[in-house]
């Protein structure tokens, strides 16, 4: 007995120095330690690296920037098992232990006598927060003490339920995703609260090694990584017998997802960071902003749809360049592809998988990737009215005849080959060629050289609704909409009768379409300008010379209103007079405007006489929630602006826009952005209140401009736009010389769209190629989407303006009884007498402010 006393009060002895020893050791770290610790309380305010995310007008989001994926979620966002998963991975104990476990650290420290190995840390998620906030991820001992003692002072200056919300939310779990809201979007595009068991626990098993228990990266050790988490879940009694056996059984159904955008706008959403870089600098990748656009996601797809498919047409028509290269194919290894194809399912669209070697097929196909939508297709079989086209791993399609005949030989812009009679007309075996798919049919296609650009607005406030910057943002960032200076030809003749109109002339106004000659030295010499058919139709009334687009009906109407005077009208519309060409080739619209001035200025006439400023940026919002900016722009209303709400404050929004040229109102180019020296503070602004446009013509004007552009939809260069069946559409055509640029701009009250068609390096398009050919079916199949389904909405007839029936061939007042009077527009103080032989055409002007009372001849 003595003997075992004796061992007894040696052993207490040696644990209570052990123990004394241990006391010691941990109040020396602490006083060693402690003094250097970072401050734990910067955790309540602690402010995660999140994405720039932009959305539509519509809540749906365009876009995403930033190196780190993130989507903070509260607390109560985070369902229960997908907790409970991760508790039971890393930290069972976690609601027990005051942030450092004993049980934990005397296993890995047993570990590492056993082993000679640091087989387990020992780390609580109190000591993975710590460690993934304040200190690095080199193992030392060293920074394991600091570890525990950074995890005690968390646990003292923040709750469990806080703990693990940031420690979820800030967790790397591989493929750039930072938390569980950014890893559910990344492995399984979905938000946590979608999550199956299985996938929780794939998650929740990630954290212990992001990249060797990859789903995606390696599914055998990830599988097992997800049983362990199972398995751990049912034993702490988070999940039943039958539950574990049926995640159990669930297969991997991980892969990458990219950002779900809803709304394809890349070159909006470029506008939009370019915007907030020059704000706030690289912050503006970081700091969670949600940035808020004026793009319509109907509209926006209708433009893509719009341009995308005019574009194609334009290429087709014009015939087939071409494949975009050709291999030469292996023939054992064409052999076996076809003889696993036979072998194959009755549905042959599907390959058999791992039988022919076709790794070298996709590698080609690999360089050329989808553009615009056009995918790359390698053809392995040709047949006397049909081909195979293999486009990847377990695809192939078939290009029957009608995906086929279209594809005449291209000779130049002006010529094609005779039409093929055979499909080994078109194709060869190996050709690398582009495929689209219409109505469930594949199609032979090719990429189209030809450049476009669509833009639309709110005429009642200039918000942007849709833009289409080119045919593939990927393929050329090139902004066409605000950065292609462009010949908009007789689409901008609608200014200049605008013009005219304020001036005196009235619609029905006799103007000499006959030839000019001109002499001037700013025009080299003389010139002779023509009409496009190259015929004349002498004394021709104002309205019929704008529906037919009469070019020497528009010269004269300048030459009498003066050049002077219509640069100075044209500012009305927002164009810059010094950029325009001081001479008498502005009624023929020589001057170099972009698609989105031109959409402003037809929105004065959609609008009824105001002008508004194109603008994309609705509003900013913080992480926090709270508005950084809002537009502030003009906006019509009448009869009078909305009180502004309370507390709107011009000034927080001025305060917020002084540093930044382009806000709401002024759009820049995005290449001409500069990244700022200095960065705004991010302080909350108040709603401004409405601010009434400002009228630039009247809207007798407008209206009577309105008549006369509907006119060319009825029966002028526009009427194809009749198929739309809409009797509130106006608008006008343009094409340059020689066809370079095409255009078509129009509206309803409602809606204003500009379309453009060019080649980037200025060559023609080809003959007949004009804007009613080129550009007007994007417009329609833009405004027939846009507008499917919205009732019509025209401008009513303002008062000081009568409709009265006049001689169609004198543009005066018609007798009683005349068989062929039309109805005409006038300001009731300009309409015509009646037409008696005294008031026959002469050639005299009459004094300004009393053209078409007494008609004359122009």
């Amino acid at each position: 007995m003595r003997v075992l006393s004796k061992l007894i009060r040696a052993f207490l002895a040696v644990f209570a120095g052990l123990f004394s020893l241990g006391v010691l050791f941990a109040a020396a770290a602490y006083l060693y330690f402690a003094p250097n610790l970072p401050d734990v309380t910067a955790l309540r305010d602690v402010q995660f690296q999140v994405p720039l995310k932009i959305y539509s007008a519509d809540n749906e989001l365009m876009a995403e920037y930033g190196d780190k994926r993130r989507d903070p979620l509260r607390f109560d966002q985070i369902p229960p098992q997908l907790i409970h998963a991760f508790l039971a991975a890393e930290d069972a104990r976690f609601y027990q232990h005051p942030g450092v476990s004993v049980r934990g650290l005397l296993r890995a420290a047993y570990e590492l006598v056993r082993t000679g190995r640091k087989v387990q840390g020992g780390s609580t998620i109190t000591m993975q927060l710590a460690r993934n906030f304040f200190l690095s991820d080199r193992k030392t001992y060293t920074r394991k003490i600091r570890e525990m003692l950074l995890a005690l002072k968390i646990e003292k200056a923040l709750t469990k339920d806080q703990i693990l919300e940031l420690y979820l939310n800030k967790i790397y779990l591989g493929n750039h995703a930072y938390g569980v809201g950014a890893a559910a979007h990344v492995y399984y595009g979905k938000s946590v609260k979608d999550l199956t068991l299985a996938q929780m626990a794939m998650i929740a098993g990630l954290p212990k090694a992001p990249s060797a228990y990859n789903p995606v990266a390696d599914p055998k050790q990830a599988l097992d990584r997800r049983k362990y988490v199972l398995n751990r879940m049912h034993d702490v009694g988070y999940i039943t017998e039958a539950q574990l056996k049926a995640a159990l059984q669930e297969p991997i159904t991980a892969s990458l997802h990219a950002a779900n955008i809803q709304v394809n706008a890349p070159y909006v959403s470029e506008m939009v960071r370019a915007e907030m870089v020059q704000r706030y600098g690289d912050r503006a990748y970081t700091d969670g902003f949600k940035v808020y656009t004026t793009i319509r996601a109907k509209n926006q797809a209708a433009a893509n749809h719009a341009l995308h498919d005019d574009l194609v047409a334009y290429t087709e028509r014009h015939g087939y360049r071409g494949p975009e290269t050709q291999i030469k194919l292996d023939p054992a290894t064409l052999k076996t592809f076809h003889a696993s194809l036979a072998a194959a399912t009755k549905d042959k669209s599907q390959v058999a998988s791992g039988r022919p070697d076709v790794g070298a097929w996709d590698d080609v196909l690999l360089k050329y990737p989808p553009v615009g939508g056009l995918e790359s297709g390698l053809v392995v079989d040709v047949q006397d009215k049909s081909a195979q086209v293999y486009l990847g791993p377990g695809q192939v399609i078939t290009l029957d005849w009608k995906g086929l005949s279209w594809a005449r030989r291209f000779i130049n812009r002006n010529l094609v080959g005779n039409p093929p009679n055979k499909a080994s007309d078109v194709v060869k075996l190996g050709d690398v060629v582009r495929v689209r798919q219409i109505g469930g049919q594949w199609q032979l296609t090719q990429v189209p050289k030809v450049s476009g650009a669509l833009v639309s607005l709110d005429p009642a406030n200039g918000a942007i609704v849709a833009l289409v910057g080119g045919f593939d943002y990927y393929a050329s960032k090139f902004n066409r909409v605000t950065q292609a200076m462009r010949q908009p030809g007789s689409s901008f003749k609608p200014f200049i009768y605008s013009a005219a109109l304020h001036d005196g002339f009235t619609p029905a106004t006799l103007v000499n379409d006959a030839p000019v000659v001109i002499k001037d030295s700013a025009l080299e010499g003389v010139w002779r300008p023509e009409n496009y058919e190259r015929s004349f139709n002498g004394p021709t009334r104002l309205r019929i010379g704008l529906v037919e687009s009469l070019n020497l009906v528009s010269i004269r109407v300048l030459q009498t209103i003066g050049i002077d005077y219509a640069l100075k009208y044209a500012a009305r519309f927002g164009f810059d007079p010094a950029r325009l060409p001081h001479n008498l080739t502005l009624a023929l619209g020589s001057a170099s405007v972009t698609p989105l001035e031109m959409a402003t200025g037809y929105a004065v006439f959609a609008n009824g006489g105001y002008r508004v400023k194109p603008y994309y940026l609705q509003r900013i919002v913080a992480e926090d929630g709270s508005v950084l900016y809002y537009a502030d722009h003009p906006t019509v209303c009448e009869p009078d602006c909305p009180t502004p709400a309370p507390g709107a404050s011009d000034t927080a929004v001025a305060a917020n826009t002084s540093a930044a040229p382009a806000t709401a109102t002024t759009i820049a180019s995005p290449a001409s952005i500069a990244v700022p020296t200095s960065v705004m503070p991010l302080v909350a602004v108040e709603p401004p209140p409405v601010r009434p446009a400002e009228r630039v013509i009247t809207a007798g004007n407008a209206y009577q401009m309105t008549s006369m552009l509907k006119d060319v939809i009825r029966d002028g260069t526009g009427r194809a736009a009749l198929s739309l069946h809409r009797s509130d559409l106006a608008g006008k055509t343009g094409t340059t010389n020689e066809q370079v640029d095409a255009w078509f701009s129009g509206f309803d009250s409602r809606l204003v769209a500009s379309a453009w068609v060019g080649f980037d390096d200025n060559e023609p398009l080809g003959h007949a190629e004009t804007g009613a050919r080129a550009a007007l079916p994007m417009w329609m199949a833009y405004m027939g989407a846009a507008l499917k389904g919205v009732p019509e909405s025209t401008m009513p007839q303002p008062p000081g303006i009568v409709t009265v029936k006049i001689d169609p061939k004198t543009g005066l007042l018609a007798r009683p009884g005349e068989p062929d009077a039309v109805f005409e527009t006038f300001r009731q103080d300009r309409v015509p007498k009646a037409d008696t032989p005294s008031n026959t055409a002469g050639t005299e002007a009459t004094p300004q402010g009393d053209r078409g009372l007494t008609q004359q001849l122009y």
